[in-house]
């Protein structure tokens, strides 16, 4: 996986942003938890909350809404997409 495949999958997912648009902290954060959901074993309610938890602690105050929104969004679409598929991811 590239950074690039990373940062098309947020792109999809941050609507009226674009990537280079996000903080650089949040972008930071986007980027580990979106390849955590992709591609750990992490159960994605800990990859979220631990993504949530250091954005209370580094980013501004709609960071957390905004990372949530995200992050849910790519959640919801690969488990989507592992219930047609029976592939994780």
């Amino acid at each position: 996986i590239t950074q690039a495949e990373i940062k098309a999958e947020i792109d999809k997912h941050s609507e009226h942003w674009s990537v280079e648009t996000i903080s650089r902290m949040d972008r930071s954060i986007l980027h580990v938890a979106v390849y955590e959901l992709m591609f750990s074993d992490t159960p994605p309610a800990v990859v979220i909350n631990e993504a949530l938890e250091i954005a209370k602690k580094f980013c501004g105050e709609g960071a957390v809404k905004f990372l949530n929104g995200i992050l849910d969004s790519v959640n919801k679409e690969l488990r989507a997409s592992e219930s047609i598929t029976g592939q994780p991811g």
